[in-house]
């Protein structure tokens, strides 16, 4: 399917809640990303991570191919149907959930994610003509993430992961700090969530 006809059809959503747990601050913003998706009358999918049944270590690395589980199976077709999709986790040791960086490596394999090119030095995107949003949780205040830390994790998703596969347009909201807040400012986040959606 080409870019210009994704364009002409209703958005296709895919969130996904990158927390390893579904009952969090980060299951509450998905859920509400992908209602307010639905009101915009998008077609929305939601998977929890939680939900998700898959050995999250590629351990024979590109050497051998794992074969994905059923549940990784459903992810890459999910993939594949969606034109945006928007992340939300929390940001645990600068970067994400090992669970979900699991998911990472045994998804976005050579031949699905991006597929090396005889005589080039860098492979060719596969998952092109779809855009990325990710809402991140952190206990960190966000100007440490941004000029203390200099947002790592962000620019590995920007440039060695999603933009690697393709997506393009990655935007990403902080939510922050969480640790302390009070029961009536999470309240706040959740709702501020779905303004990543544009």
């Amino acid at each position: 399917m080409s870019f210009l006809s994704r364009d002409a059809q209703p958005s296709r959503v895919l969130v996904l809640n990158g927390n390893p747990s579904r009952e969090t601050l980060c299951g509450a913003m998905a859920e509400k990303i992908a209602a307010d998706a639905r009101r915009r009358g998008q077609t929305v999918r939601l998977v929890h991570l939680e939900d998700l049944s898959f050995d999250a270590n590629l351990n024979q690395g590109y050497r051998a191919r794992m074969e994905w589980e059923p549940d990784l199976k459903a992810f890459a077709d999910d993939l594949i149907w969606c034109d945006r999709l928007v992340i939300v986790h929390p940001l645990w040791w600068g970067s994400a959930p090992a669970q979900l960086k699991g998911l990472f490596d045994r998804v976005l394999l050579p031949g699905f994610g991006f597929q090396y090119i005889e005589g080039k030095p860098l492979p060719k995107p596969l998952l092109a003509g779809r855009k990325a949003r990710i809402v991140i949780t952190s206990d960190t205040p966000t100007i440490f993430l941004k000029w203390i830390y200099g947002n790592g994790w962000v620019k590995l998703l920007r440039r060695q992961i999603l933009g690697f596969c393709g997506f393009k347009d990655l935007k990403v909201k902080y939510f922050a700090p969480v640790r302390g807040a009070k029961p009536e400012a999470l309240a706040k986040m959740v709702e501020a969530a779905p303004a990543i959606l544009g």
